[in-house]
């Protein structure tokens, strides 16, 4: 199983909806609107990192109102 934390930069006002979408994606754990450099945090998971990748590009970026992403693969040292 592959984790990944998702930053996501939304346009103006759409943080909240983003979110909102997103969390009703199958892989994704969790989605919360936050302040600072990013508008949207979301934890996601997947069986490999092809299908991480996959999750971010086919579904993830395709949500209304995204203007950037940025994935941090988890990792256990």
């Amino acid at each position: 199983m592959v984790q990944a934390y998702i930053l996501i930069q939304t346009e103006v006002g759409k943080a909240s909806t983003v979110a909102e979408t997103i969390s009703k994606i199958p892989g994704v754990t969790q989605a919360e609107d936050v302040t600072g450099p990013y508008d949207v945090i979301v934890r996601a998971q997947a069986d490999t990192v092809d299908d991480l990748g996959r999750l971010v590009v086919a579904k993830v970026q395709q949500v209304d109102g995204i203007t950037r992403t940025l994935t941090c693969p988890v990792v256990h040292l």
